[in-house]
């Protein structure tokens, strides 16, 4: 995540990339936008805000080389010579185009932006910014003509969210530059991260810490419901959350001793689920790993321990409470009305 209240907009140019798949033609500008102050101000937030909440990050990446790797290399050299930002800009619509090899692909404007002071970690730095709107939103203008207001129906952009984009810090680890990248319009999984930017996921611990409670997630679903239930399930996702929130380094042995004391036999099946998780997803999901607590926050909040009945009533156990669901929740059959029941046992409604 980075920090923007220093960041400023040191150049910036628009173009419109075409679709290579129907042979359309890309357009270009010539010179920098120079901005008027009430734009500026709208302009700015609207590009950077989505990567203040960011915590995973990723790297350049590339089969033979990384310095092959274009967007890498026109980040380099704006970053080293600022005079051939118009040009460089050009190379990496050019290079986008060469990736629509398919009808689905939007054409779009592309924004192209150089920032100055972003504050990433400890460093305040530049950083090139890559952003492709492929939606625009219908809004009403008003006119006066002949002492009459009238209306009419003009094309924008919305400032409310960006439709791809990707933040390049010109901040460098052992593993390469830092990327950050947005994707809401994820039609094509493999058009803006793999053949565009072709990037992988930063090994750090966001990574892992999101890989294992995804991993978890899914194992949750598809082993531990299918075997034991919803509550069961429930509960699983909510001794994973406190676990991690008990350790600051997650191992693997150590999870499965605290979450399977009462189901021994899913250690096994959590081994080979592990397997066929990395395997499917091209992932690798350490055993051993310190915990972003940046990233369970944000894994935690999408965690879903709902109970939906088909009486049209719904238990919602909280993953903050790994014991309530089997200290004060019981699953049962009742033999007179020939239908399945939970009892749910407190001390007062709130």
């Amino acid at each position: 995540m980075i920090k923007r209240s220093r960041a400023v907009i040191k150049k910036f140019i628009i173009h419109k990339v075409a679709n290579k798949f129907n042979s359309g033609e890309n357009v270009f500008s010539e010179n920098a936008v120079t901005f008027d102050q009430e734009s500026y101000e709208l302009m700015l937030p609207f590009l950077l805000k989505p990567y203040a909440n960011i915590a995973e990050s990723y790297r350049f990446n590339h089969h033979a080389n990384i310095d092959l790797n274009e967007i890498n290399n026109y980040a380099t050299e704006v970053f080293k010579d600022e005079e051939s930002f118009v040009e460089l800009s050009k190379h990496i619509v050019n290079h986008l185009y060469e990736q629509s090899n398919s009808a689905q692909i939007k054409t779009g404007d592309v924004i192209i932006a150089l920032f100055e002071d972003v504050e990433y970690k400890d460093a305040v730095t530049n950083a090139l910014g890559i952003f492709k709107i492929e939606n625009k939103i219908d809004f009403f203008q008003t006119y006066l003509e002949e002492d009459n207001f009238d209306i009419f129906v003009q094309k924008g952009i919305s400032t409310k969210k960006l439709d791809k984009g990707c933040l390049i810090i010109n901040y460098t680890d052992d593993e390469g530059k830092t990327v950050l990248s947005v994707d809401n319009n994820n039609y094509d999984a493999q058009y803006w991260i793999k053949n565009f930017l072709n990037i992988k996921f930063a090994d750090d611990s966001n990574q892992h810490t999101q890989n294992y409670i995804e991993m978890c997630k899914d194992f949750s679903e598809e082993i531990i419901k299918e075997d034991l239930g919803l509550q069961e399930k429930s509960k699983f996702l909510a001794q994973t959350v406190d676990f991690f929130k008990e350790n600051e380094n997650v191992n693997i042995h150590d999870f499965k001793d605290e979450v399977f004391v009462e189901h021994e036999e899913h250690k096994a099946k959590f081994d080979d689920y592990k397997k066929h998780y990395e395997d499917i997803n091209d992932v690798l999901i350490r055993n051993d790993f310190a915990v972003s607590p940046v990233v369970l926050k944000k894994q935690k909040a999408k965690i879903k321990t709902e109970i939906k009945l088909d009486t049209n009533i719904q238990i919602k156990l909280d993953v903050d409470a790994p014991d309530a669901a089997s200290e004060y929740v019981e699953r049962g059959y009742d033999e007179e009305k020939k239908m399945k029941y939970y009892k749910v046992y407190f001390n007062e409604e709130s």
